[in-house]
């Protein structure tokens, strides 16, 4: 029987040793749950009460006028990085981006604008749309207000430019 009795008893002393699970209370849970809402940054995000503003957005699509020749092309390229920069740098160009097969969809921007007609004149300081090798098909969007967070995220991360 005292062999019985040691086990026995050593398993009751570990289960008695486990951390209780408590269960939370309904002001815990409504805090682990809810996000707090930083109304400042709300408002210097241009934010609406879902965290979303209006942007519009650029497909870049192949265009009539590919270069043939590659010193051509390398160069357009160069100009279209470069301008690619500037809109960045000014503010106004958030996001832009290659897609990764050789469709005619090219690649994206979102511009930080909020009509057709103001990405419209930023599309055409595009080295590549006056020279005819892209053209781009703009598009009213409504997205998150933490797009505008994105560029100085981008500069903690990018450890070579891409106009280099």
């Amino acid at each position: 029987m005292k062999k019985f009795l040691i086990p026995f008893f050593a398993i009751i002393v570990a289960f008695s040793c486990q951390p209780k699970q408590t269960e939370l209370n309904e002001a815990e849970k409504k805090s682990v749950s809810e996000p707090i809402i930083d109304s400042l940054l709300i408002k210097k995000l241009k934010g609406d009460e879902h965290g979303m503003k209006q942007y519009v957005i650029a497909i870049l699509k192949r265009g009539p006028n590919r270069p043939k020749d590659s010193i051509e092309a390398a160069k357009l390229q160069k100009a279209h990085l470069e301008n690619i920069m500037r809109l960045a740098d000014e503010g106004k160009l958030l996001i832009a981006g290659p897609f990764m097969d050789d469709d005619d969809i090219r690649g994206i921007y979102i511009f930080d604008v909020t009509t057709i007609e103001e990405a419209r004149k930023l599309t055409e300081t595009d080295p590549a749309i006056q020279a005819g090798s892209l053209v781009m098909e703009l598009k009213p969007w409504y997205g998150s207000a933490a797009l505008l967070l994105v560029p100085d995220i981008h500069k903690k991360l990018e450890k070579k430019s891409i106009s280099e």
